[in-house]
């Protein structure tokens, strides 16, 4: 999740992290080649430090960048490829259309299933579910609900599914699912993301069901409802007809 210290501190600390963890697995030792890929790894997994995509980039490749400036380990040249394969695999291309991995507040949702009541046992979905923390927030004020994350990075999915034991996390692409058999689809996307989840959310879910997003609302679409998050965001309600 994005870390509150002001910039370029979460980077400096990444790209030490990385560091230290590099020549310490050089001292155990550890081939070249395995030390840069999970000193690599470090710096990819502090990346979620980063508030902004390029933020993200910088963090993740400053510490192979400046192991190849240094010179301090003998590579071929196709092994610096392996860190852009691993930034890859967290952030996949066609994943960055959507919302950055700002994750949602705990109590965002709070109120909602007064104003949405669902049966036991509806199911609910996190379309893009990233860590989990849509999901966890969900579970307070849905305790009975089915609940389900898609999420298409490999590794952020891996990463919700041991957060989130209790609901089905799957990897897969939101907008090619099928979004017919979920009585609520939460989102926490972008605001050019909106008016695509509203059509979708038309064309494929059941009458009077939901589309449920945090801050973001649809442009020039009335909404059902709103509601206000204890951190003053809106939380906007769809139903659809």
């Amino acid at each position: 999740m994005p870390w509150p210290l002001p910039w370029p501190l979460p980077a400096l600390l990444a790209w030490g992290g990385a560091w230290a963890v590099f020549v310490l697995l050089l001292q155990l030792g550890l081939p070249g080649m395995v030390a840069l890929l999970l000193a690599t790894a470090c710096g990819a997994a502090c990346s979620l430090w980063g508030a902004t995509w390029w933020r993200r980039g910088l963090i993740a490749a400053g510490f192979p960048l400046s192991l190849a400036l240094s010179g301090t380990l003998a590579l071929p040249a196709w092994a610096w490829l392996l860190p852009l394969a691993l930034f890859l695999l967290v952030y996949p291309l066609n994943a960055w259309r959507d919302a950055p991995l700002f994750p949602t507040p705990a109590q965002a949702l709070q109120g909602l299933a007064a104003v949405v009541p669902l049966a036991p046992g509806a199911r609910v979905l996190d379309a893009g579910c990233g860590l989990g923390h849509g999901l966890q927030a969900l579970r307070l004020v849905y305790p009975q609900a089915q609940l389900h994350g898609l999420e298409w990075s490999w590794p952020l999915r891996a990463a919700c599914a041991l957060r989130c034991p209790w609901a089905r996390v799957r990897q897969g692409d939101i907008w090619r699912a099928d979004w017919s058999s979920y009585a609520l689809v939460y989102l926490f996307q972008r605001p050019e993301s909106m008016p695509r989840a509203l059509a979708k959310a038309r064309a494929q879910m059941a009458p009077g069901s939901w589309l449920v997003s945090l801050e973001f609302e649809v442009p020039g679409v009335l909404a059902t409802g709103r509601l206000e998050a204890p951190d003053g965001r809106p939380v906007w309600l769809y139903r659809v007809a």
